[in-house]
């Protein structure tokens, strides 16, 4: 009878032990067996990933594991390295802290990264749209018929070549828009192309689906043009201020100039409007959070990556190098994953994490500078470029980054 009792009775508590364990290693405890200290020491999690996969991890200089992997690490601060041959290493402190899980999530740039061509007749003042996924451009070297405004649509997946993606939006056989300087709608829905006259330019409202058989002349009624435009874009920017917490959006509204907002509207790049202490807008503050040092102490004309998520704030540039317009490409910009930016200066293409780490040179050789744009999907940059010969007009190329 006692054996009937005492046999499920220690299977019980068997599994009621092996229960707490679990609980407890998931927190992030382990097992002493040395004899130094406690037999269940309090330990933190480190997630260590990469893309590409397969990475090597030194903790403290020390080859610890490879990516990916969950590493048991004491409490305090390690210099995590990740690394792969022929990709730029990648390296960042990280502060791990009992029973919170941290993150090493390192996006590897190629070391020799792979140009491709997308046009090849040469092609003149390219310019992004709104939703950053097509790119409009002047082709001048050709026959009339093939001359004029084309877009290149970055969202598709063309079966054989780049090229393919490109498709005229209009020709020159009834004006010279080759000759244009145009501009997009907030919608991407339209086009406005400006030709230079003798006399006075004249300017067209195109359709960015490609029917402009007979494109509308607005020169004389661009101001309706320019005012739709703007209210469409008031209407936007209204929209993403009203989906921030109410606290949040008194403290961008009085301190920020924003530059851009990430891909996946999580995060902020902005030029700071004035001198300012930010206050927390989550309190108590976040655990497990990017353990980079933050400022909030902000000062006038800074560029900062704010994340509405975790509540922190990182400092980017001291000064933004041009005055931001909205015809003028911005030398630093998000990267499509949201968790990246690209930065163009002194002649290089640096990629750095949304808070300031890492920064890395991933291409130095020749291009325009005032014309470097993501790719949607993440995978690639594309540029302006004659690669270094002053005699023939440049084409489009892409940068593969994976």
């Amino acid at each position: 009878m006692k054996k009937q009792i005492i046999i499920p009775a220690l299977i019980i508590l068997f599994l009621l032990i092996g229960t707490i364990f679990v609980i407890l290693f998931g927190k992030g405890y382990s097992l002493n067996l040395n004899g130094n200290g406690p037999i269940l020491s309090g330990t933190g999690l480190l997630v260590v990933t990469s893309a590409p996969d397969g990475a090597q991890v030194l903790i403290d200089g020390h080859l610890t594991t490879a990516t990916d992997n969950t590493i048991n690490l004491a409490p305090g601060e390690y210099d995590v390295k990740i690394f792969k041959e022929g990709y730029f290493p990648w390296q960042k402190k990280i502060t791990i802290k009992k029973e919170v899980v941290s993150k090493a999530d390192a996006l590897l740039f190629p070391s020799a990264p792979q140009l491709t061509s997308i046009t090849n007749v040469g092609i003149e003042n390219p310019v992004l749209d709104p939703t950053e996924t097509k790119l409009a451009y002047a082709v001048a070297s050709q026959s009339a018929a093939k001359n004029g405004i084309y877009v290149l649509d970055m969202s598709l997946r063309p079966i054989i070549t780049l090229q393919n993606a490109s498709t005229q939006l209009i020709s020159d056989a009834i004006t010279d828009f080759s000759q244009s300087t145009f501009s997009w709608s907030p919608d991407s829905a339209q086009m406005l192309a400006t030709i230079p006259g003798a006399i006075s330019p004249a300017t067209y409202l195109l359709l960015t689906n490609g029917l402009n058989q007979a494109p509308q002349d607005v020169t004389e009624t661009i101001n309706n043009v320019d005012t739709a435009w703007q209210k469409m874009k008031t209407e936007k920017d209204t929209a993403q201020m009203n989906s921030l917490p109410k606290k949040l959006r008194t403290v961008v509204a009085d301190n920020f100039n924003i530059l851009q907002w990430s891909a996946d509207d999580t995060k902020i790049l902005y030029e700071a409007s004035q001198s300012a202490t930010l206050p927390l807008v989550i309190d108590p503050p976040l655990i497990g959070t990017d353990s980079t040092p933050q400022i909030r102490e902000i000062k006038k004309n800074e560029v900062y990556v704010y994340d509405i998520k975790e509540d922190r704030n990182y400092l980017i540039l001291s000064s933004l190098p041009v005055t931001k317009n909205d015809e003028q490409q911005l030398p630093i910009m998000w990267y499509p994953d949201s968790k990246h930016l690209v930065y163009v200066h002194d002649g290089k293409i640096d990629m750095l994490e949304y808070d300031a780490q890492n920064q890395t040179t991933v291409y130095a050789g020749p291009f325009e500078d005032n014309y470097v744009f993501p790719w949607p999907d993440a995978t690639r940059l594309v540029i302006l470029t004659n690669l270094g010969n002053p005699s023939i007009t440049p084409n489009l190329y892409t940068i593969g980054l994976k």
